[in-house]
């Protein structure tokens, strides 16, 4: 039985449609005083749950809706429930970098695990080590294919070189180099020693020039970053940029950061939603409901989720 929250109901009904079931109906609304009220509108007695939520603004109201969810389930005698949330929350803080820090996305798998959560599916987490985190099984899917499939079919290959925007994401660079069999630039930040804090040196290491960039990253969200890439890219003779990213935050001005830069094309999944107003002429949404929907039929049917990305997740 599937199940959805409010925060992107149209993700959950394109999944559903894909299995050929129907989204179980559910009451939920808001108290005065801003609580949450959960009821499912048929028996889940005996049934295998998968909750779906994906985590956009406000978050954490999201995170206490699916959290009610899960508890609604347990209390009813759901046989197991998997939580599945496409963009997972707080998967930033997943290590202290200062003292008296919290680690809020092991905080976020321990909340999901006391609700009654038996299994977690995400995509494209942020840190790998995050399925370390939740107590019994994590299927983390890979947006990979998605994306790289798309970039293929509409660019030629052997004329791209695929840019880390900045050291953290080399890995995810790395992968994307082998499936492309393109070449891979880095971009290294460092702060100018002759100038004041404020400024900040872009060093690109590998060749660009003439060729076309491919950026790619786990989440755009305030697009500072990808978009000082971009510019640091054409200012060393990149024939065009394009970007590509699993989770399109876009918070705050990062629409209005990718408006005006360099980019020809951005390309983003929709494990989050992006409202009309949000949405711009280089933006290119791919859906990821087909592969949520595989990987539910695979774990339903006690198969291999592994299998949907060759055997390399």
């Amino acid at each position: 039985m599937l199940f959805t929250g409010r925060a992107y109901p149209e993700l959950a009904r394109e999944v559903a449609d894909l299995m050929d079931v129907e989204i179980v109906p559910t009451r939920a609304l808001n108290y005065a005083n801003s609580e949450i009220y959960v009821r499912f509108e048929e028996s889940v007695r005996g049934c295998d749950a998968y909750v779906i939520q994906s985590h956009a603004a406000p978050v954490n109201e999201w995170v206490m809706e699916q959290l009610i969810m899960v508890d609604a389930l347990k209390r009813a005698s759901a046989k197991r429930i998997t939580v599945v949330a496409p963009f997972y929350p707080y998967a930033r803080q997943d290590k202290k970098h200062a003292g008296r820090e919290p680690i809020s996305a092991r905080l976020i798998a321990d909340l999901f695990r006391v609700a009654g959560a038996n299994r977690i599916m995400s995509v494209d987490l942020h840190a790998a080590q995050i399925q370390g985190f939740f107590d019994g099984p994590v299927d983390h899917l890979w947006a990979l294919p998605v994306l790289s499939n798309y970039v293929e079919e509409k660019y030629d290959t052997a004329e791209m070189t695929v840019v880390s925007p900045d050291a953290g994401r080399v890995r995810l660079a790395d992968m994307w180099s082998d499936r492309l069999n393109a070449p891979l630039a880095i971009i290294h930040k460092r702060r100018d020693p002759n100038v004041a804090n404020t400024v900040v040196v872009h060093e690109v290491v590998g060749e660009v020039e003439g060729r076309v960039c491919l950026l790619v990253d786990d989440m755009i969200d305030t697009a500072g970053t990808i978009c000082q890439a971009a510019e640091a890219l054409m200012a060393r003779g990149a024939k065009s940029v394009l970007a590509a990213a699993t989770h399109p935050v876009l918070s705050g001005p990062a629409v209005e950061r990718l408006r005006a830069s360099a980019f020809q094309e951005v390309i983003v999944t929709n494990t989050l939603p992006i409202p009309p107003e949000r949405q711009f002429e280089t933006l290119t949404v791919l859906s990821i409901a087909p592969l949520i929907a595989r990987a539910i039929h695979e774990v339903f049917e006690d198969g291999s989720v592994t299998s949907l990305f060759g055997g390399n997740a």
